[in-house]
């Protein structure tokens, strides 16, 4: 048995066998600034004042080995070896989950072949405080939760939520194929840590693929509206033209805005009037350098891996980047299947 101290919440922890620090302090009922639990997104990184750790597989872009000569480590892929403190780096907490509460479906709207919006009206809205690219855990009557991002802003009355048809996905499937306005959910949350950085003032590069556009929606309008003027860049990835959705609301907003760029990218097929190919390289032909940037990704995982490679090689710091876990993989079955 090791055990765990974290000087800034005063607290000493046992860790048991094979345990993360992470998992450690979570079981424990602490805080711990996290996002993937997988290596992948640096939001766990942290100093270790002391003590030795063995560090599982992480991505370089989250852990440089610079990173781990200067005595950080990933909360979610270390395990200690003896007695060990470790302190997180300091940043600005989201809001935390309250208790679970029952909301009712106000309104479905098909935005794509397999995307609806769904807005909620919260049973008390006003317990439920969330920050701009966190998410709920939805349950609907015979299946199992499921989480979904936020796409409206904090301050809307409404809770707006992105549902894609998860093929062979439980809830989804059921929400497609019979929820109704009026009908009665079960929501849980906030959490995720791909939040909006209110205090940031460099450039904002948003990074959507699919139904990962409702974070970035949020925490674009929730950065428009709060007065941010720095260069807010939104690139938004799908297959093919019929999976395009909200981009007159966006253009709206670029005519608005005009520190806003909104750039739709297609994969799979060559549409006139379109760009064609991947936002990670559509990134990197727009840019030269990104140094300063806060970086915001949602969508699935081979988006996510190209788009980490990109924001690095443009000079984006692992610890600007964030993306939170139930977008990769998105085949899980914690990612709104």
């Amino acid at each position: 048995m090791t055990f765990l101290t974290l000087p800034q919440q005063g607290r000493r922890i046992a860790v048991g066998d094979s345990k993360t620090i992470l998992q450690a302090a979570l079981d424990a009922g602490i805080a711990y600034p996290h996002s993937c639990r997988s290596g992948r997104c640096g939001a766990c990184k942290s100093r270790l004042v002391s003590g030795h750790v063995e560090l599982g597989k992480h991505s370089p872009f989250a852990l440089s080995e610079q990173d781990r000569a200067d005595g950080f480590i990933l909360a979610c892929r270390a395990v200690p070896s003896d007695d060990v403190v470790v302190e997180w780096l300091v940043e600005a907490f989201a809001p935390q989950p309250t208790e679970a509460q029952q909301a009712e479906v106000v309104a479905i709207e098909r935005m794509t072949h397999d995307i609806l919006s769904i807005r909620l009206a919260l049973a008390d809205r006003t317990s439920f405080r969330f920050a701009a690219g966190q998410y709920l855990s939805l349950a609907v009557p015979g299946a199992p939760a499921r989480n979904y991002s936020m796409a409206s802003r904090p301050n809307e009355e409404l809770v707006e939520l992105h549902v894609r048809a998860v093929p062979g996905g439980l809830t989804s499937g059921r929400i497609h194929a019979s929820l109704v306005a009026g009908d009665t959910v079960q929501i849980d949350g906030p959490a995720g840590s791909a939040y909006l950085r209110e205090v940031h003032s460099g450039p904002i590069v948003a990074l959507a693929g699919g139904s990962g556009l409702a974070p970035i929606k949020s925490i674009v309008e929730t950065a428009l509206h709060q007065g941010m003027a720095q260069p807010i860049h939104v690139y938004f990835g799908v297959r093919a033209e019929r999976d395009l959705y909200l981009v007159e609301h966006f253009r709206a907003l670029e005519r608005q805005f005009r520190n806003l760029s909104f750039m739709p990218v297609l994969s799979q097929t060559a549409s006139d009037g379109w760009r064609s190919g991947f936002i990670a390289d559509a990134l990197a032909q727009d840019h030269s350098d990104l140094t300063g940037a806060k970086a915001y990704v949602a969508g699935p995982p081979a988006m996510v891996d190209s788009c980490l490679a990109a924001l690095g090689a443009l000079g984006v710091h692992a610890f600007d980047i964030h993306a939170d876990a139930f977008f990769t993989p998105e085949g899980s079955d914690n990612n709104g299947a």
